[in-house]
């Protein structure tokens, strides 16, 4: 009889601390439209509406953001992850450091509520034929980059 307690299981709630198992929960994010709320203590300090560009384990140089943009998540910025099913069978997720938390949920197109903005589609302007966009990476390279990158040994 073995002396070590089997894996933990969860299902549809849960509060997970290890960096596999947050990242594993986080996966189904990336590409993926979301909508977040930032809260330090009870107070509410900003929320929005973003694209998971990356999730990212075992880097610490690379930081935590969210922007109307992009997000990008790095496991390693959070001591914990709890999570809970809704009526509607979608994921929320909280991301916790401290006393400050990051809630997120999948942000379907065309679902508003009176306390979350709806994501604008990009409007061009009437009065001109064409919009001209330029667009560039900072090194010069490929700007993509694997979900799982750094990951390796957890």
């Amino acid at each position: 009889m073995s002396l070590e307690p089997p894996a933990k299981f969860f299902v549809n709630s849960g509060l997970v601390s290890s960096p596999t198992d947050i990242y594993n929960l986080l996966r189904p994010l990336l590409k993926q439209t979301v909508s977040y709320r930032y809260f330090r203590g009870a107070g509410l300090i900003s929320f929005g509406t973003g694209w998971v560009e990356r999730i990212v384990v075992d880097r610490p140089e690379v930081s935590t953001f969210f922007t109307p943009l992009s997000i990008c998540l790095n496991i390693d910025s959070f001591e914990h992850l709890e999570f809970e099913t809704r009526p509607d069978q979608l994921i929320v997720y909280t991301l916790v450091q401290g006393d400050e938390r990051i809630t997120v949920e999948f942000a379907p197109v065309g679902r508003t509520t009176a306390d979350e903005p709806e994501q604008q589609r990009f409007a061009f302007p009437a009065s001109s034929d064409y919009v001209q966009m330029e667009l560039s990476t900072l090194d010069g390279g490929d700007s993509s980059e694997a979900a799982g990158e750094g990951q390796e040994g957890s």
